[in-house]
């Protein structure tokens, strides 16, 4: 993910310097959950392999606790693809045959279009196996639920892909925003900004509306559902707590290829005690790319999913840990390098090498997975909130689409 103004990672560094070592006086801050280690590698199946699926194959690849044995795609130009990347997995056309043949099979991934979770979700769990399903869960309010309610039945491990409840930088910002440092939440905001058209072109023209799932209206979330739901999770994550109406309005800016999904998109989310989170998203522009903002008393949180900063109010009290802090400008504004597992790196001399993530949220997300499979604890994000952010994601976007409020009830976030 690329953080605000274009930094890379080795630009980012070069940029950095002074030291973070008073973490130390908040360790519960610091530390990033490892990697799993399994004796037995787990072996897991991948549903979908699309874009989407094939960066998941990489991320998979990368963590030893599981070995990647069965890939399933309807598109046999898809299967080709991901062959070159998960050269021993079995390959399949539906789900339900990998599901019947590869019988050693423990953990499933489910990349395939929002629409199209449900199924093999649904089997998945119904064949015994641990479920990893992208976010949102399902393109309806219902079939998420039906998803839940299966999940709630199951023995098995279901892990909602909602990344910013794995995420090092996330974490670590979240101990702050619940301590003194941000204090009185004002207000929030988020964006997601890049230029692409959404529109991909079909191995076979007879798949071109499969291909463009994102562009169909009757299947499609737009921008508010589809990026805009791992983006509010951020603030449930951050607040436990949910919007109650949400406004929004969108149009097409730049893509005049025929389309009925917005390409420019602004939402406002209006929480119970009148706190307002306010979205924009664009297929249009790139312009800081896509991040999230906590705006309080004593401080303001940013987030862009590799990096993270806090920005001190002038009259906000000192915790003492700041004076050794690394910092970065950001015009007329300083912020502070957010840096996970900050303590352990100084202790090990290596803090400079802490700032950013060295892998993709993605990574994080599938290591938690494997971690709840390992261990036989919860998974990071159950089904049921699963279910809120998506819940939170369809009302978004049928505000923007209708142009009207939309009530959120607790009644619609339960599971």
């Amino acid at each position: 993910m690329t953080p605000p103004m274009d930094f890379d990672r080795r630009s980012f560094l070069a940029a950095a310097g002074g030291s973070l070592a008073a973490m130390a006086v908040m360790p519960e801050l610091g530390f990033a959950r490892p990697a799993p280690v399994s004796a037995d590698p787990i072996p897991v199946a991948l549903i979908g392999a699309g874009r989407h699926g094939r960066a998941l194959v990489d991320e998979l690849q990368k963590l030893e606790a599981c070995r990647v044995v069965a890939v399933c795609d309807t598109d046999p130009a898809r299967l080709e693809s991901i062959k070159r990347r998960a050269k021993d997995a079995a390959t399949y056309a539906t789900h339900a045959e990998l599901l019947e043949k590869s019988k050693d099979v423990k953990a499933v991934i489910v990349a395939t279009p929002t629409h199209l979770h449900k199924g093999p979700a649904l089997d998945a769990m119904a064949a015994g196996k641990h479920v990893f399903c992208e976010a949102p869960l399902a393109h309806t309010a219902e079939d998420a639920r039906e998803m839940a309610r299966a999940a709630a039945k199951a023995s098995t491990i279901f892990q909602s892909g909602l990344y910013a409840r794995s995420n090092p930088v996330y974490k670590l910002a979240r101990g702050f925003f619940r301590s003194d440092s941000v204090r009185d939440l004002i207000c929030m905001r988020a964006q997601n900004f890049k230029k692409q058209t959404w529109r991909f072109p079909a191995s076979d023209p007879a798949r071109e509306r499969e291909a463009n799932w994102r562009l169909d209206p009757s299947v499609s979330l737009g921008l508010a559902g589809e990026l805009g739901t791992h983006q509010f999770d951020v603030f449930h994550y951050y607040t436990s707590k949910y919007p109650k109406m949400v406004t929004g309005a969108g149009s097409i800016r730049l893509h005049n290829d025929s389309r009925e999904i917005a390409d420019t998109i602004d939402c406002a989310l209006t929480f119970a005690d009148g706190a307002r989170l306010t979205y924009m998203a664009t297929l249009g522009n790139s312009y800081e790319g896509r991040y999230e903002v906590f705006n309080g008393s004593n401080a303001a949180i940013k987030l862009a999913w590799s990096h993270g900063w806090l920005f001190k109010e002038s009259d906000a009290p000192t915790q003492g840990w700041e004076v050794y802090a690394n910092r970065q400008q950001f015009h007329n504004d300083e912020g502070i390098t957010l840096i996970a597992d900050a303590t352990k790196l100084a202790s090990q001399g290596k803090l400079k090498e802490g700032v950013g993530l060295p892998y993709s949220p993605q990574y994080y997300a599938l290591s938690d997975f494997l971690a709840s499979i390992v261990d036989g604890k919860p998974s990071v994000c159950s089904a049921d909130e699963g279910v809120r952010a998506t819940v939170v994601g369809i009302a978004a976007n049928e505000a923007v689409r209708t142009g009207k409020p939309v009530e959120i009830t607790e009644e619609m976030l339960k599971a």
